[in-house]
């Protein structure tokens, strides 16, 4: 039977350790310096970096590629993988492809819908969604074998992830949800972005109420403000986020060159207040094209150094 050999993320949490992760999203190109830029500004800085799959629907460099292009940097990277475009072959496929560079933690996901992206006319596959995937992975690692039912010659060893969106509507369901990603095998969460601390609050109640915040590392998500305007497009634009209108009026409130600094500010401010969430293991930095300030926000919330973790 196939031995599993912790990635560092894994580690980390297993340790009870906060974990910090960040993201970068692919070049719309094949220049190999973009993604390596991005890590360069991060690497000392987290546990883990997601490579993001095709977000928005949008083409990009794929995230197999890019997740390689970090292993061979010495970090640890998180293959992000949506169902939104390949079948049950081509998932299986894609997953031998990254256990064969040792890449070891994965996030499964659905994916945006095409209609957001630059091929609006694509077709979307679904073959499985994104627990179900979940549930593929865990099979191929611990059963060592395919969805056919043959057996693989070194399975992959994946750390299992999944989302969660405290926010979405209806409210109601959003605990149930995560009892069921558990349940198919997910082993880490990473949370959409959280702004609205006291409704983020009452659903980590709800988790711990049922338990499962000892059953899943919950990784809170974090993306930092960079103006009052990008507040306001993600209230009112981006699905299933919340962003408070007391955030807004923080963040217009100040003259327009100095919003940046304020939304670091809000970041770190939120951080601090959900370290001392019970349940919470760690945190996903999401600063969108903002790579940059990733150290600043790790410094100022204690959370640098990173722990030396054995090998």
């Amino acid at each position: 039977m196939n031995v599993k050999t912790p990635s560092r993320l894994e580690k980390v949490l297993a340790a009870g350790l906060l974990a910090v992760t960040s993201e970068c999203g692919p070049p719309r190109g094949s220049d190999p310096e973009v993604i390596i830029k991005k890590a360069d500004l991060i690497k000392d800085y987290v546990d883990a970096v997601n490579i993001t799959d095709n977000q928005t629907s949008v083409t990009r460099l794929c995230s197999l590629a890019a997740c390689i292009r970090l292993k061979l940097m010495g970090l640890d990277p998180v293959l992000q993988m949506v169902t939104r475009d390949r079948n049950r072959i081509a998932l299986q496929s894609d997953i031998l492809g990254a256990a064969s560079f040792d890449i070891n933690n994965i996030l499964c996901l659905s994916g945006d819908h095409q209609s957001f992206g630059d091929c609006s006319n694509g077709q979307n596959v679904h073959d499985i969604d994104s627990m179900q995937l979940v549930q593929t992975v865990r099979h191929m690692r611990d059963q060592g074998k395919f969805l056919g039912g043959d057996d693989i010659e070194r399975p992959p060893k994946m750390f299992v992830g999944a989302a969660a969106n405290p926010f979405a509507d209806p409210f109601e369901i959003r605990v149930p949800r995560l009892a069921k990603k558990i349940a198919a095998g997910t082993e880490f969460i990473q949370t959409q972005c959280i702004y609205n601390l006291d409704k983020f609050e009452e659903w980590m109640k709800r988790v711990r109420e049922r338990g499962l915040h000892e059953k899943v590392y919950i990784l809170a998500g974090m993306t930092p403000m960079k103006s009052a305007g990008m507040a306001r497009y993600m209230k009112n634009r981006v699905p299933g986020m919340d962003v408070p209108d007391e955030l807004i009026k923080r963040l217009a409130g100040v003259p327009k060159e100095k919003q940046a600094e304020e939304g670091i500010d809000i970041c770190v401010e939120s951080i601090e207040r959900l370290k001392e969430v019970e349940g919470v293991r760690g945190f996903h930095i999401m600063a969108i094209e903002w790579e940059e300030k990733v150290p600043e926000i790790v410094k100022r919330t204690g959370l640098f150094p990173r722990p030396e973790i054995a090998d």
